[in-house]
C-alpha cells in the first residue's frame, strides 16, 4: 500500500529532514519525493510505501503533524486508495 505526503510552508532548514526521519521512524519507505521553493515558500510532495508501517495510519498522521508543528509547515497525510478514488473521473 501507498501515501501520498504533501508539504506546504515557508521554507525553513531541515523539513525534508524531519519529515524523512519521521517516516524512517515509523518503518515508512520513500519511493518518491519532489519538491520545490518558490520564492519563500516550500512545498514537497512524497509517495511512500506504509504497507511494512510500523505505526497505524492515524498514528503516522499525527506524527506527521507533530513534524508541521515542529516547522510551521501544513503535512497532510492520504492513502492512495483516497487519492485515486479523488482523481479518477
Amino acid at each position: 500500500m501507498k501515501a501520498i505526503i504533501t508539504v506546504i510552508g515557508k521554507d525553513t532548514v531541515g523539513i525534508l529532514a524531519k519529515v524523512s526521519d519521521a517516516c524512517a521512524c515509523a518503518n515508512v519507505n520513500i519511493v518518491e519525493v519532489t519538491q520545490s521553493v518558490l520564492q519563500d515558500m516550500f512545498a514537497m510532495i512524497m509517495l511512500v510505501e506504509i504497507d511494512k508501517a510500523s505505526v497505524g495510519f492515524e498514528e503516522l498522521r499525527e506524527n506527521l503533524n507533530r513534524v508541521g508543528d515542529s516547522t510551521n509547515t501544513k503535512i497532510h497525510l492520504m492513502h492512495e486508495d483516497i487519492f485515486n478514488s479523488m482523481h479518477r473521473i
